[in-house]
């Protein structure tokens, strides 16, 4: 057994990598917004063509999508396999596709797929690194200084939102490519860090994860923050696009999922995994927070679309 002294030290390198990782991992599903003009003009691709804003629209939403729906599942595996093990697993994949990338060998359209699909394995990684970090500082810390370092690590999420802002600005001036070769140093560190110094004092529980409620929530997520950024771009002859039969499609869409979620959100008493996943790695103010910033995220994309656009 540890003597407290050991158990002191631990709990506070663990709440220094976990919050990094978050940071990290916030601080990415917004550096690309400001930066997106500059990214498109480094792998010459205009992305007002008709056969290219896909490769706009996903390049910015493709890694907030993956990032919160896979926290919940992603969570669960760690609480099933090991926390630390699978946020070891989540800074490997994030500093790897950070650094695939940097070094985006293509132009053109082939050069935006390697971006997209870069973007959702890193996506992939953070939701790792999210999904585990608060699990692995409420096995670290007793229980009357829980809420402080959970709430240091919320505060270096909401942060990394703004902070990325910023960066994918300033970065961009300078290369496009630093976008994302920012993220390696930190993630090399990280992995090395969490490698070496955390360790696995949590217990295991085996409860199968909810597949078919994390696919309705990911359809219908992903369906409205689509909705979020055609809806702000100009539709023909109007400013915004909120009323054309493609947005109200993919917003009503994306509503009908409604119930099935509201089902997961009226919790534990109705016995359904999804919900008790998220209240069990994240909590749920903690996991209403997250899924509102990447809506309030897809909205200023849209913004950015449309300015562009006109």
């Amino acid at each position: 057994m540890d003597s407290p002294t050991a158990s002191s030290r631990y709990k506070w390198i663990a709440l220094s990598n976990t919050t990094i990782a978050v940071l990290l991992a916030t601080i990415d599903s917004s550096i690309m917004l400001i930066a997106m003009p500059e990214i498109f003009h480094g792998i010459g691709l205009n992305p007002l063509k008709p056969h290219n804003t896909l490769y706009l629209l996903w390049m910015i939403l493709g890694y907030q999508v993956v990032t919160s729906v896979l926290v919940v599942s992603l969570g669960r595996l760690g609480d099933m396999f090991g926390r630390v093990r699978m946020y070891n697993l989540g800074f490997i994949i994030y500093t790897v596709a950070s650094l695939a990338l940097t070094l985006d060998p293509y132009t053109g359209q082939v050069g935006a797929l390697w971006l997209v699909v870069g973007r959702v394995v890193q996506g992939i990684g953070a939701a790792f690194l999210v999904a585990n970090s608060g699990a692995i500082l409420t096995d670290a810390f007793p229980p009357e200084q829980r809420g402080l370092a959970l709430g240091i690590n919320n505060v270096a999420g909401i942060s990394g939102n703004f902070l990325g802002l910023i960066l994918g600005g300033v970065l961009a001036a300078i290369h496009w490519r630093l976008i994302f070769l920012v993220s390696v140093p930190f993630g090399l560190f990280g992995t090395l860090w969490s490698y070496w110094k955390l360790r696995e004092i949590g217990q295991r529980t085996r409860t199968p994860v909810d597949w078919g409620g994390n696919i309705t929530f990911a359809t219908g997520l992903t369906l409205i923050m689509i909705g979020i950024t055609f809806g702000i771009q100009p539709a023909g002859t109007h400013a915004m696009g909120w009323m054309s039969p493609q947005v109200l499609g993919l917003l009503g869409s994306g509503m009908g999922q409604g119930p099935a979620l509201a089902l997961l959100l009226a919790g534990p008493a109705l016995s359904l995994p999804s919900m008790l996943v998220i209240r069990q790695v994240m909590g749920t103010g903690r996991a209403l927070t997250y899924i509102a910033l990447v809506v309030v995220m897809s909205t200023i994309a849209g913004m950015i679309f449309g300015r562009i656009a006109a």
